[in-house]
């Protein structure tokens, strides 16, 4: 069968993306997932996604990542489902939406190429030595560094997300570095895709929280990020231990269309 399939980008953080509403594709196939993301024999992605219908929500988000399991929530990959959502008149510019982690609200421009996405709340940031670990929708470890841009960001992501405490359940490293006009660097080796992307949502999302908590901020704050793949922020309110009305914004564009034999 011919399988339709939309490429799109969140600040370089590439998926593919399937219109099932119509239930046609039983994606519980690990391989073809896999084989699809594959960038030399496939389509090429950091993930895949499926937008299917969803009673009580405008739709599902059932996420995958390149290796072919299903993962944890990518917030990147929410915004550009959103951006898919209104190409096809799904949405307007407001939704509410499933994802695996559970209700989503975003609010898209009226171009439709820049979303903001709000994450799930969070109570509890943890130590691990001199890093920060939480979690955001998905897992993160968040470790200030110097020399960001000439870090080897595959071999020490992989050493950490492999070492005893993390091997089992796998974990997400972020390497934060910051900016001098404010906001931070960010560089992420991601589980599931095994290798640093070109940005991370759930990634940044943590980074601005871990630093907010490094740097005593409270209140209202908004951080900006800069990653490989381009410029994010993330808005939220902190107040004591509990971090609220959190928002990942960034662009998400689609880059192609096209079919696939499977």
């Amino acid at each position: 069968m011919k399988l339709s399939f939309y490429k799109y980008q969140g600040a370089g953080n590439d998926f593919v993306l399937v219109d099932n509403r119509q239930s046609t594709v039983n994606h519980n196939d690990p391989a073809l997932i896999a084989r699809l993301c594959d960038r030399r024999f496939g389509i090429g992605g950091d993930g895949m996604m499926f937008l299917q219908n969803k009673e009580g929500f405008d739709f599902e988000m059932v996420y995958y990542n390149s290796d072919g399991q299903p993962s944890s929530m990518c917030g990147n990959g929410g915004r550009c489902i959103v951006a898919f959502a209104k190409f096809l008149g799904v949405i307007d510019s407001e939704t509410e939406f499933l994802a695996v982690d559970g209700p989503h609200y975003a609010r898209i421009s009226e171009e439709g190429n820049w979303v903001s996405l709000q994450m799930i709340d969070v109570d509890t940031i943890d130590r691990d030595a001199e890093a920060y670990v939480l979690n955001t929708g998905s897992p993160h470890y968040v470790q200030l560094t110097g020399g960001l841009e000439n870090k080897n960001v595959y071999h020490d992501g992989q050493a950490i997300r492999n070492n005893d405490t993390y091997k089992a359940k796998g974990i997400n490293v972020n390497f934060v570095e910051p900016m001098e006009k404010g906001g931070y660097f960010v560089r992420t080796f991601e589980r599931g895709v095994e290798d640093e992307t070109f940005a991370c949502g759930t990634g940044v999302t943590a980074v601005a929280l871990a630093m907010a908590k490094h740097y005593n901020q409270t209140g209202h704050i908004t951080t900006p990020i800069k990653a490989l793949g381009g410029h994010m922020q993330i808005r939220f309110d902190r107040n004591g231990d509990q971090f609220t009305n959190i928002y990942l914004e960034g662009p998400a564009t689609q880059v192609f269309k096209g079919e696939i034999e499977i």
